[in-house]
């Protein structure tokens, strides 16, 4: 594991390199699968496959659930790289390093991501096997002194000061629901509130963040989405309502990450739906919709 808590842009393109070693074409859309939705690639046809650990620098997954590999191939007639599985920040990585996928897809040309997790249903109108389109987050652990932004800024992705009013893209949202509706499916919206884990939440904890407006609750997700956004690339992302959160120390249910697992494969069909028919309309790249350009020093 990498000591320091930055990346130097020369690391970013080793790790570009190496991809674009083993890879025939050019991939223009990236997704991050998180908990139990690994199982998503296999529709993915003409796939290249490349273990995380054949990767320099590329960060390796510890969690059941995640099989830490890149799958780079055709869906929907659109070239994805997929990340099978990812790092989370309470595996010990820095976030620096947790989020280093991202920017090496943003080296590899690909211009929109679209970002799974497992989450926990703070709203309590959502039951559990919902999927939920992210309309916002909230970012406790960025907003205290871990923000993947940290340090000194790497201009070529982005400014020193990122504007973050339009993260997850509302086209594309727009889209989700479209989808969603077409293939009657029911799509929740919401804002997703990104923990370090790798603890369940309290149940005053989980009052208190139902209380700041957060509908969803995961281990991931928000900074991976900020970096996207602060590089220049359209960001979606969808939660998995894998439990709803236990909000008083009298509940008898209890939570588990096979758990997690299980309801995360049930909702697999559904999610994969509404991915299909998003990558089958995605419009073309706007540059005007991102707000943050680069700065080329």
């Amino acid at each position: 594991m990498h000591d320091s808590a930055f990346i130097p842009l020369a690391h970013y393109h080793e790790a570009a390199e190496a991809v674009r070693q083993r890879i025939k074409q050019t991939p223009a859309i990236g997704l991050v699968l998180g908990s139990g939705l690994g199982s998503l690639v296999e529709e993915i046809k003409d796939a290249d496959a490349i273990p995380y650990q054949e990767i320099p620098h590329w960060p390796h997954s510890t969690v059941q659930g995640h099989a830490g590999k890149l799958v780079i191939g055709q869906l929907e007639n659109k070239t994805v790289l997929a990340m099978q599985g990812r790092a989370h920040f309470y595996e010990g990585y820095t976030m620096a390093q947790v989020t280093l996928p991202i920017r090496v897809m943003r080296l590899l040309g690909i211009n929109a991501v679209v970002l799974t997790n497992a989450a926990g249903g703070l709203n309590p109108g959502f039951s559990a096997g919902d999927i939920m389109v992210i309309q916002d987050h909230i970012n406790p652990v960025g907003l205290f002194g871990h923000s993947p932004l940290r340090g000194p800024n790497i201009g070529a992705f982005g400014p020193r000061f990122s504007i973050n009013t339009h993260i997850y893209n509302p086209t594309l949202i727009k889209l989700a629901h479209r989808v969603a509706q077409a293939n009657e499916i029911s799509l929740r919206e919401g804002v997703y509130v990104s923990l370090s884990g790798p603890a369940f939440e309290t149940p005053a904890e989980v009052r208190m963040l139902r209380a700041w407006g957060g509908d969803a609750v995961g281990m991931s997700t928000a900074h991976e989405a900020l970096v996207a956004y602060h590089a220049g690339m359209r960001v979606l992302g969808f939660s998995s309502i894998t439990n709803l959160c236990l909000d008083n120390t009298e509940a008898q249910d209890e939570i588990s990450h096979e758990e997690v697992l299980r309801l995360g494969r049930q909702i697999v069909p559904r999610l994969a739906a509404i991915l299909r028919g998003v990558l089958r309309e995605m419009p073309p790249f706007d540059p005007s919709e991102i707000e943050n350009q680069p700065e080329h020093d």
